[in-house]
């Protein structure tokens, strides 16, 4: 499978808590995923059309004030899965980590596509929306939702896993609790190496160092979006263990950290 790391959608430029990296805007790294028999796959779908053009009455005001959007049409999945060559079309399914604003945006340009995500996700949002973090622009359009319970019987490097119904046994939903009540993060096989998309179980690159240090800017943005704090760590130290005894079989990433993104367009 061949996959590619994009940015849907620029948002508030943030620096880096040590000296190298210069500030840059924080992102939200979305993937897409050539399958042999299963059409595209998009991982997240960052900010979509609507948002660029009505960000107020998709986004809500308050959300676009604390997050400064960029709101660039170049950057939705959408028009640079056209500039790969592709139609909205051959997007036969996306996976979301959960259903916030700046995670599924994109969906109405996609209305065709199979959507998977947790159960729980999907019962919290349609519950609570609207809301700040969901709002129901996103999925006025009807999406074929494809919803998962997890379940214990299927490991994946000490996780549970969840395979996705009408997907290769090479990508996987692996639940990460804590920021909403059904995110989960997206394993990606490439080669012989695994992709580890977290959502937003973590912010910051620096956050799964053995000495962890939060961002000081997003660390404010995690804790007041957390829907259980203690949950929300005991995550964050299993993908510290994920990294240090596995770091040679996964590459872990989160959805703005803009330093990962960099990394893994760069190879």
């Amino acid at each position: 499978m061949r996959i590619h790391h994009l940015n849907c959608g620029s948002v508030r430029t943030i620096e880096a808590t040590y000296d190298g990296p210069p500030a840059t805007p924080a992102v939200n790294h979305c993937l897409l995923v050539e399958t042999p028999a299963d059409g595209l796959v998009l991982v997240e779908t960052g900010l979509g059309l609507g948002d660029v053009r009505d960000p107020a009455g998709t986004l809500g005001a308050d959300w676009v004030a604390m997050a400064g959007p960029a709101l660039k049409e170049e950057e939705t999945a959408v028009r640079q899965v056209a500039r790969l060559g592709y139609r909205p079309d051959d997007v036969r399914h996306v996976i979301v980590t959960h259903l916030d604003v700046d995670h599924c945006g994109g969906l109405p340009d996609f209305p065709g596509a199979r959507v998977h995500l947790l159960a729980a996700e999907l019962e919290a949002a349609l519950a609570e929306a609207p809301s700040f973090r969901y709002r129901p622009a996103h999925w006025a359009h009807g999406p074929d939702w494809a919803t998962y319970t997890p379940e214990a019987n299927d490991d994946w490097f000490g996780f549970a896993s969840i395979r996705p119904d009408g997907l290769p046994e090479d990508i996987r939903l692996i639940p990460l609790g804590g920021h909403t009540a059904g995110h989960t993060g997206v394993a990606v096989r490439e080669g012989d190496r695994w992709l580890l998309h977290c959502g937003d179980a973590y912010y910051y690159h620096r956050e799964l160092q053995p000495d962890p240090h939060p961002h000081p800017l997003m660390d404010v943005v995690q804790t007041r979006s957390e829907v259980h704090h203690d949950l929300r760590l005991g995550t964050q130290a299993r993908l510290r263990e994920l990294v240090r005894d596995h770091g040679d079989q996964v590459s872990v990433f989160s959805a703005h950290d803009p330093w990962e993104l960099a990394a893994a367009v760069a190879g």
